[in-house]
């Protein structure tokens, strides 16, 4: 049931706000490599000490998702996503003041983990599967996963500048106060608890059902956990590239400018990725696209790791690497709602984000504690590629059709 303030708001602006929040949300997160090497050369840490505390953040962000889209599924998202902004606001300012190993984990680790399980894109296409009509879902998820790498595009850029001109802790308190537009923004998405409508592909609607039943079924659904496997490699990728790569491309003597706007390319890159993963997935079986995804990020990431890197092949990286980079969250949540419905969508995703994040905690910290033992951040590239094709396998079996639920269908 939506508010008397969401009835009044078209699906346009729906998709408008939920896209803001998605990239105000992304765009620090995906520049928090741009911080490694100057936090570090002014308190003499390691990579595996900044490491570990984004690891804690993936971590922790994916916990927090499946609590924080529960709560969305049956409070409402706008609240949550207020919670969410100051949690990451705050974590930002306490990153900016960090002086100790403690502090770092706290603010980079704890408190943004946390404020993005309750801020970022896997609320909001919760959302778009609620509020919006069934003929706009695809496109939307396919727009809300966009605007998050466009978030990646618009903030390395800048967190460079910034950087460059007024240092690094001013840098992290801008970008602070830039995730607190969140708060207006998710007014157009205000939801309470309620009967909502089931997309017309989905099952038969369970209006009595309970979390507990909700979760009893997904995880004893196969083709739920073999997606919810193959999104760890997803996590994995996206986390390690993202807070590794501008150090590893200032190891091999490229400035550290090229890093940042390889990052960007990603970001513009995924926006064309993500929307055309969207408009894909209506098109031909979403396993099959997830599968073609994955098996090509084994092949880019292989071609990358093989030739000497030079700002050509970064922006070549960045270019084709862009075009997959959150290209699987379409047809994922397009899946979780076809399989289930929207009523537990939030939840439902949430718990597949947190395999994403789960693998994300361990491509950040595996980065950096191998690099601190062998010097180097090859293994890591390789066991990437490895987990693409894996991924790629994985998702092949999954069975594109509406859990079975005899005991509510009619007569």
């Amino acid at each position: 049931m939506e508010t008397r303030a969401t009835r009044r708001i078209g699906p346009e602006w729906i998709v408008f706000a939920g896209c803001a929040i998605a990239l105000i949300g992304f765009g620090p997160r995906a520049s928090s490599g741009l911080f490694q090497l100057p936090m570090i050369q002014t308190y003499g840490w390691g990579r595996d000490t900044f490491g570990l505390a984004i690891a804690i953040q993936n971590l922790l962000w994916g916990i927090g998702s499946p609590f924080a889209g529960a709560m969305a599924d049956r409070y409402g998202v706008t609240r949550v996503l207020w919670v969410g902004a100051v949690l990451y606001a705050a974590g930002l300012a306490v990153m900016a003041y960090a002086t100790t190993p403690g502090m770092l984990h706290l603010g980079a680790g704890v408190l943004i983990g946390f404020g993005l399980s309750a801020a970022s894109f896997n609320l909001v296409l919760g959302a778009f599967g609620k509020l919006l009509p069934d003929s706009w879902r695809p496109m939307a998820f396919g727009a809300g996963t966009a605007a998050g790498s466009f978030g990646q595009f618009f903030y390395p850029p800048i967190g460079n500048i910034l950087i460059d001109n007024f240092g690094w802790q001013d840098a992290l308190l801008v970008f602070g106060a830039s995730v607190l537009l969140i708060m207006p923004l998710a007014v157009m998405l205000g939801t309470r608890p309620g009967p909502n409508k089931t997309a017309m592909a989905g099952p038969t609607p369970a209006p009595d059902q309970t979390i507990a039943q909700a979760l009893r079924e997904a995880f004893r659904h196969p083709s739920f956990i073999f997606l919810t496997l193959g999104f760890f490699t997803c996590g994995f990728q996206l986390a390690f590239v993202t807070v590794h790569l501008p150090a590893y491309l200032k190891d091999a003597g490229l400035p550290a400018s090229i890093g940042g706007w390889t990052l960007a390319v990603i970001g513009l890159a995924n926006a064309v990725g993500s929307l055309s993963a969207g408009w894909l997935s209506t098109r031909i079986p979403k396993r099959q696209l997830l599968a073609g995804i994955y098996f090509s990020r084994g092949i880019v990431i292989a071609a990358f790791i093989m030739v000497p890197p030079t700002p050509l092949t970064c922006i070549l990286f960045g270019l084709f690497m862009g075009l997959l980079w959150l290209s699987t969250v379409p047809p994922t949540s397009a899946l979780v709602m076809l399989m289930f419905g929207t009523k537990y969508m939030a939840m439902l995703y949430g718990f597949v984000f947190l395999s994403h994040q789960v693998g994300g905690f361990l491509g950040v910290w595996l980065a950096g504690l191998l690099y601190e033992m062998r010097g180097s951040y090859d293994v890591v590239w390789w066991l990437s590629v490895a987990l693409s094709f894996l991924s790629a396998l994985i998702n092949l079996p999954i069975r594109e059709q509406p859990v079975t639920r005899p005991e509510l269908a009619p007569a």
